[in-house]
């Protein structure tokens, strides 16, 4: 199942032997009205982040477009700070620009950031839970999916995908549940059990200009940083993958929440979510951050930024978690033209 906003009624697609449609006006949706926002609201930021991809394709189509397409080059290195991901990244690597210190978190700071745009023609493409169950996801079976998606067992491609299914098995640090999401429904039913199953979801996402001119420069920040109170987040991050795949996890010890304006040097504007972990004892003492910052593990709180191609779940109150089908309806417009 699939869905498509038009015309103020929700379309619901299945596709079996033939497509079916259905519209299903807003104002009899009835008490079912809380979970379709939560669905329309992840799926629209899915949208954001990744242009639009959230579409049902075929094996065949997937096979093809995971051969020619260049997402699976490169690692990922949006990673927060206590994974294994970022533990060893080369301190001139430019993607490393995205820590500051708790301090730093002031109106009229500037520092350097890292916030690239997303490759709209490179997106991978989000899979619904039937497809993404059809297809194996383990290490162990590398063999047959590199036989699948067509590629040499020595392709960057090939170690892409390796990379992600072990960092997708690693156990998870002290306080740490994680998970590799496939499909937007896996990613629900993560969050879900996370905050609990009555749980009211919000996402949130980095914004940045289509096309910047530069991915590295000089950011100030333009207005008091805005904290969400939440007991806890829940972080996603993309994979390299030949579909998209998201790493999500969310600590026990404490985590702040900042949304951020940006302003860069060259006259950009940018939102991005900010994450400060206050306990960084746990972590890698080799991790790139305490490099970049001159710190020891657990001596001082850890912040960054999460670019856009990140989400970021957190629980709302019942009386904020959705504000409307309508104005959804008009971000998403706004996002995806």
């Amino acid at each position: 199942m699939y869905m498509m906003l038009s015309g103020g009624h929700i379309i619901l697609k299945k596709q079996k032997n033939k497509t079916q449609e259905s519209r299903v006006p807003v104002r009899d949706m009835g008490s079912d009205f809380a979970s379709w926002c939560i669905y329309l609201s992840v799926l629209l930021a899915l949208m954001c982040a990744q242009a639009g991809n959230a579409r049902k394709i075929t094996h065949r189509q997937l096979k093809e477009e995971g051969g020619s397409k260049n997402y699976l080059q490169q690692p990922s290195n949006t990673m927060d700070g206590h994974t294994h991901l970022l533990a060893h990244k080369d301190h001139m690597d430019p993607s490393i620009n995205i820590f500051f210190k708790i301090d730093d978190l002031k109106l009229g700071k500037t520092m350097p950031v890292y916030l690239p745009s997303k490759d709209l023609s490179a997106s991978p493409h989000l899979l619904s839970r039937e497809e993404a169950n059809s297809i194996p996801f383990s290490s162990t079976q590398l063999p047959q999916l590199l036989q699948f998606f067509s590629f040499s067992k020595d392709s960057r491609q090939a170690k892409a995908m390796d990379y992600t299914l072990r960092q997708c098995e690693l156990e998870p640090t002290k306080g740490e549940i994680r998970f590799c999401a496939t499909s937007l429904e896996s990613m629900l039913d993560f969050a879900r059990s996370v905050f609990g199953s009555d749980a009211h979801l919000k996402v949130l996402t980095a914004t940045v200009p289509k096309e910047p001119t530069v991915f590295l420069q000089n950011y100030t920040i333009l207005d008091m940083p805005k904290q969400i109170l939440s007991s806890r987040i829940i972080a996603c991050h993309t994979l390299p993958y030949p579909y998209a795949v998201f790493y999500c996890h969310s600590q026990k010890s404490e985590t702040r929440l900042f949304q951020v304006s940006l302003g860069a040097e060259n006259g950009d504007r940018a939102q991005a979510p900010a994450v400060c972990h206050m306990d960084t004892s746990q972590w890698d003492h080799d991790h790139v951050s305490f490099r970049v910052l001159k710190i020891k593990p657990g001596s001082s709180p850890v912040c960054h930024f999460l670019p856009p191609d990140s989400l970021v779940w957190v629980p709302l109150p019942a009386r904020m978690y959705c504000t409307g089908l309508v104005r959804l309806q008009r971000y998403l417009m706004k996002c995806i033209h």
